[in-house]
């Protein structure tokens, strides 16, 4: 029998689940859990519970943060999984690597471009690998994307129009998480927009150049629900008189996995699950428009808005013999808030291409079942299963995530300095 590979998961929050429960089910003829790692006694209390009660599976070992080599010490994992607070996910990447472990990582591999310098140069020096999980990749429709322009459908892709909406319920859901505060997140251009970029890069086969971006915070914070006349506000949704008539507050005391996992961990570390999305002290922007040129020349323009009627997202492929449309309506969520196979999964897609000189065509796309357009379980068996050969290369590493991240990063720095950003400027690859 081939060794189980170890592995030891940081942070138990929000996208914790996803990752631990693949490893004690379906892969667990060759995978094995060891450890949690949080800041958080609690959580990582909770998320045993959730092993024992939901997936018969024995607790395993908990470490608080400031442990976590003595985990790796003790536990000597494979790998280590991160999915904590995206400003830490380079503090244990690092160190992880440091001590003989590869990576795999929640997007965005992280914040910034020192923190991604420091993740490039760790690689490098230790010869580690990371693994970003772009599920995004393996949905069936962005797959068929992908196959028709390699195939040269419409030729040579020159540009690329590309529309993100996030519904009241979903968008609305980061301004009230630690995403509101952009030393955390990196604002929705890097924490939400890497899956996007990504799928551009790997839809185009190449990789940003240049950035120009506009972005600010024009619905949610309390200025903004000032003036369209808001005179009753709040700070925190659970059991809160005013929050009862908000369709945007969010009662954590009513859904037994939030209250659990977050308002009974409260006294811990003071986070706030639940806070008022129109309150000070959010940093991010809501509205966002960026241009992105790449170096094979094609250009992107690029929208995100966060206060939309519906989920989902438009994008038009035009190249030199026709044009690639795709609609794709997705189910609005709340992070953690229900089953996690729901969480973007999709409603309706469709996909038509439209020759330059023929008639347009709709392209037949294969159901995909599960999270996000059917690609988290494919993503899943990818990593902790048996992979198979892809002639679409959909694994991605740390060059694919700093990639990403990058396109945003850029788009932030743009938006501050109100210039266009080249990406060679923020940080150096190595050959």
């Amino acid at each position: 029998m081939t060794q189980k590979k170890k592995y030891v998961l940081v942070g138990t929050g929000g996208r914790a689940e996803f990752f631990y429960s693949a490893i004690v089910t379906q892969f667990k003829e060759t995978s094995e859990l060891l450890a949690f790692c949080d800041i958080n006694q609690t959580r990582m209390d909770y998320a045993n519970r959730m092993l024992q009660e939901k997936y018969d599976h024995a607790p395993v070992q908990t470490y608080k943060s400031d442990e976590f080599d003595t985990m790796i010490a003790k536990m000597k994992p494979d790998a280590v999984v991160v999915t904590s607070v995206d400003r830490t996910h380079h503090t244990y990447i690092i160190r992880a690597m440091e001590l003989g472990c590869d990576v795999i990582t929640e997007k965005p591999m992280t914040v910034d471009e020192d923190k991604c310098q420091q993740i490039l140069d760790t690689v490098e020096r230790t010869g580690k690998n990371v693994r970003v999980t772009f599920n995004y990749r393996y949905a069936p429709h962005h797959t068929k994307a992908r196959e028709l322009i390699a195939d040269g459908t419409i030729g040579k892709v020159l540009s690329v129009h590309f529309e993100w909406l996030l519904s009241t319920k979903h968008g609305g859901d980061y301004f009230r998480r630690w995403h509101r505060d952009k030393r955390n997140s990196g604002g929705l251009l890097v924490h939400k927009s890497t899956h996007h970029f990504d799928l551009v890069n790997f839809w185009i086969g190449s990789e940003p150049e240049s950035v120009f971006a506009f972005g600010d915070l024009l619905f949610y914070g309390r200025e903004n629900a000032e003036q369209r006349g808001v005179t009753k506000f709040y700070d925190r949704g659970t059991n809160n008189a005013v929050a009862a008539e908000d369709p945007f507050a969010l009662q954590l005391d009513t859904n037994p996995h939030l209250k659990a996992m977050y308002l009974d961990a409260e006294h811990e570390d003071g986070y706030r699950r639940d806070q008022s999305v129109f309150s000070d002290g959010i940093n991010i922007e809501d509205t966002m428009g960026v241009l992105v040129r790449y170096k094979n020349k094609a250009v992107l323009t690029y929208s995100l808005n966060c206060y939309m009627p519906w989920e989902g997202y438009r994008i038009a492929f035009n190249g030199t013999k026709g044009r690639i449309e795709m609609v794709v309506g997705e189910k609005a969520y709340v992070n953690s808030g229900g089953d996690k196979a729901q969480e973007g999964a999709v409603k309706h897609r469709s996909i038509q291409v439209q020759p330059m000189f023929g008639k347009p065509y709709e392209v037949a796309v294969e159901e995909g079942k599960g999270g996000h357009g059917g690609g988290d379980p494919i993503l899943l068996n990818d990593i902790f299963g048996t992979p198979v050969e892809d002639r679409f290369n959909r694994a991605a590493n740390h060059i694919d995530g700093a990639r990403s991240i990058l396109t945003g990063i850029a788009a932030n720095r743009s938006i501050r300095k109100g210039e266009v950003v080249k990406i060679d400027d923020l940080v150096k690859f190595h050959s």
